[in-house]
């Protein structure tokens, strides 16, 4: 089924993408926040530490995931997927509108956006 591999193509690719996003705001917290103009200082890292940990989790998810032959079991991680990211599109849209960050946040909004249209894409297809 193309579909099926389709799916479990995006979320080995998320999944590489997101364990990167979280291997980086381990090692330097303050270098993707400085990036969207959000200074945070020291103190403030933990934020970052939290938001690694989340990371962590959905690249496991993205990665268990892609092993799944099972389309209903697919789609619930393509869901988990998107509903992170839609989440996160919606709570920087509101830190965009109260001028916290840069275009860089826009973009991330964009970014996240295209990411939950590719999964529900991707979900759909498998459901045929």
């Amino acid at each position: 089924m193309a579909s099926f591999a389709g799916l479990r193509k995006l979320l080995v690719i998320h999944g590489v993408i997101t364990l990167a996003a979280a291997i980086v705001l381990t090692v330097s917290p303050g270098l993707i926040p400085r990036m969207a103009g959000v200074r945070l200082e020291a103190n403030g890292y933990l934020l970052a530490y939290l938001l690694a940990g989340a990371e962590f989790g959905i690249a496991f998810l993205s990665f268990g995931g892609s092993r799944l032959s099972e389309p209903r079991g697919l789609r619930l991680v393509a869901s988990a997927c998107m509903v992170f990211h839609a989440a996160s599109a919606l709570l920087e849209a509101y830190a965009a509108s109260r001028q916290i960050g840069n275009q860089l946040l826009v973009a991330n909004i964009a970014a996240r956006l295209i990411i939950v249209a590719l999964f529900a894409w991707f979900s759909r297809r498998t459901a045929e």
